[in-house]
């Protein structure tokens, strides 16, 4: 696994939203519509708007522009209805890729997310064909020489499942989706910040690319990701860091 940095590949993603910012907004602001259309307009007894808020205030959003979204998906606002959709796929070497989506225009959304497959390498699967090599989680990620002991006493207090760092020094709170908001509030009252925090797809085992095949692999990623309708791109790969 030498090479196989998975903080390299954590800051590497960090690094790819962060000079996304413009589109960044665009995504939430569906992802808030689409919270508030689910489960109602109030963040505190809606779980997943909650998660929506907070990102929203991360990528310093205007607070009039979240409201809005929220109306539009509580119906008291003009806008376009979303439809939530989940592709699966693989990439280079078979790797597992999930596509989460959502749009207005589920015909327009599957060709570019097939063309994106097909043009880098891989290839779009039947429903439920990678599904099952994740799970659904709360993860919180927090950067080397943080103390495991202090993470471990505030998040399993909360109610997570489990805290590990691996051989890097990084150090990973797995929880249940629904004790995210529980988990964060405990961790951040004692001082800590993760370095990324969401409700994710999460692989059950990874599969590890370098070289030419890593190169590729994140071509089709970085397509993937580049599509306005794609709101969420997960893998089993761990792609090695540049030397």
């Amino acid at each position: 696994m030498a090479g196989h940095s998975k903080w390299a590949n954590i800051q590497h993603r960090k690094g790819r939203q962060d000079a996304k910012r413009g589109k960044l907004w665009t995504k939430i602001i569906r992802e808030i519509t689409v919270a508030a259309r689910a489960g109602g307009p109030d963040p505190e007894s809606n779980p997943r708007l909650r998660l929506a808020w907070d990102k929203a205030t991360a990528a310093n959003m205007p607070k009039d522009n979240i409201q809005r979204a929220i109306a539009r998906g509580a119906g008291t606002g003009d806008g376009d209805n979303y439809d939530e959709i989940r592709y699966e796929g693989y990439g280079i070497n078979g790797a597992a890729v999930i596509v989460d989506c959502m749009t207005d225009n589920r015909t327009r959304t599957v060709a570019d997310v097939r063309h994106a497959f097909s043009k880098h390498g891989g290839n779009l699967g039947q429903d439920g064909c990678v599904a099952f090599m994740f799970r659904h989680v709360g993860q919180f990620l927090f950067a080397p020489g943080t103390s495991e002991d202090t993470v471990m006493e505030a998040a399993l207090d909360a109610g997570a499942d489990d805290v590990a760092t691996d051989e890097e020094g990084v150090v990973e709170v797995i929880c249940e989706p629904g004790k995210f908001g529980e988990v964060k509030a405990a961790l951040e009252a004692k001082g800590l910040t993760a370095e990324m925090a969401d409700v994710i797809m999460k692989p059950e085992n990874e599969v590890a690319l370098a070289g030419e095949d890593a190169t590729k692999m994140q071509k089709l990623l970085d397509a993937l990701e580049s599509l306005d309708d794609v709101q969420e791109v997960y893998t089993n790969a761990v792609l090695a860091a540049d030397e």
